[in-house]
């Protein structure tokens, strides 16, 4: 005979849909495995939005590899029905959705600042370098190398950054606008 793991040995410990619906847990109990006693707020949530039944026919439906899964699918979206009754898991997702755009768009105003300030440092590098003397007497043995490479560097750096621009405008635009 095989014991469920839920199951103390002895005393068959009712799952908590069997608990909650007050009814006898069998051994072939479609719910046990997947509502354990001590885990009786996971089934009253899902029977509040599902219902026993509805969730009994969908588990029986389903191959036992793949119950687990749809328990926790269930379980998530019953408990996202309960915080937000309208919505459930979609308000979840839009609200998250909302969150990633505004983020995005602090992104690429950091991006072009970043670039402007690069800019800016590049212009006023060149800007040193073409009015020093150094630059101005090319003879001079004491020519500083490092003006040129730091100029070229700085040059390099600028159109090397990788930033993405949104050509099609859509920065703004949640993907879940109809």
């Amino acid at each position: 005979m095989k014991e469920n793991n839920n199951r103390k040995q002895g005393a068959a410990s009712p799952c908590a849909a069997c608990k909650l619906l007050r009814r006898r847990c069998a051994k072939d109990c479609v719910f046990a495995p997947y509502f354990p006693a001590d885990e009786p707020q996971k089934f009253a949530s899902v029977h509040k939005v599902f219902g026993a039944s509805n969730v009994n026919k969908m588990l029986q439906e389903l191959p036992e590899h793949q119950r687990g899964d749809a328990v926790s699918s269930m379980v998530y979206e019953a408990n996202a029905r309960v915080r937000d009754p309208v919505y459930g898991c979609v308000g979840a997702i839009s609200s998250l959705q909302q969150q990633i755009d505004v983020l995005q768009t602090q992104l690429a105003l950091a991006q072009a600042e970043v670039v402007q300030m690069r800019m800016r440092q590049f212009s006023s590098a060149g800007h040193t370098a073409t009015n020093s003397p150094d630059h101005n007497n090319n003879n001079n043995n004491n020519t500083s190398p490092d003006i040129n490479k730091t100029h070229h560097l700085d040059r390099t750096s600028i159109f090397t950054m990788g930033m993405v621009i949104d050509h099609q405008g859509s920065l703004g635009e949640s993907l879940w606008s109809c």
